[in-house]
C-alpha cells in the first residue's frame, strides 16, 4: 500500500513520527511535505495529498496540521476525496467502515504520539463495510458531481 503523507508546520513533527511508523510497517510512503517546521499554508499540502489519492498515485492519504480541521476542509475540496478528521480509534474505524474515508487528518497539537499512531493503525487496518454504506457513498458522490456542473 502506498500512503501520501503531508503536513503543515504545526503537524511536521507528528508527520515525521507517523512516517517512521509506516515505514517500519512496510508501507510505501510518499512524503509530500512540509519538510521543516517553518510556517507554511496547510491548503497547499492538503491539495497535493488529495490529488495523489484521487488520481490513484496513492491508496490513502494522511494529513497533519494543528487541529486537523483545516486539512480536512481543504482536502475535501478535491473531487473524490472523503477526508475525516479523527480523534479516537473508534472514529478511525467508523470512518473507514461506514464512510470509506480515503484521507485521514489528525491534529498535531491535539493528540499525543501514541494515540495518533493507534489511530493510523486502526484506520489503515479497517476495511470498508460496503452494503448499505455504499449506497450512502454513492449519494455523496452524486452531491459532488452535481456541485461541479
Amino acid at each position: 500500500m502506498k500512503i501520501a503523507l503531508g503536513a503543515d508546520h504545526a503537524g511536521f513533527e507528528m508527520k515525521e513520527k507517523i512516517k517512521q511508523h509506516l515505514l517500519t510497517q512496510g508501507f510505501e510512503v510518499n512524503d509530500r511535505g512540509t519538510h521543516s517546521p517553518e510556517s507554511v499554508d496547510y491548503p497547499d499540502y492538503a491539495r497535493i495529498v488529495g490529488e495523489d489519492v484521487a488520481a490513484g498515485r496513492a491508496d490513502w492519504g494522511i494529513l497533519v496540521c494543528g487541529a486537523g480541521i483545516g486539512m480536512a476542509i481543504a482536502a475535501n475540496k478535491v473531487p473524490g476525496i472523503r477526508a475525516a478528521n479523527i480523534h479516537s480509534e473508534i472514529e478511525a474505524q467508523l470512518s473507514r467502515e461506514h464512510n470509506n474515508a480515503n484521507v485521514l487528518t489528525l491534529g498535531g497539537r491535539m493528540l499525543d504520539e501514541g494515540i495518533a499512531i493507534r489511530i493510523v493503525d486502526r484506520w489503515l487496518n479497517t476495511a470498508f463495510g460496503g452494503g448499505r454504506h455504499q449506497r450512502r457513498i454513492d449519494k455523496i458522490s452524486e452531491i459532488e458531481t452535481a456541485a461541479s456542473t
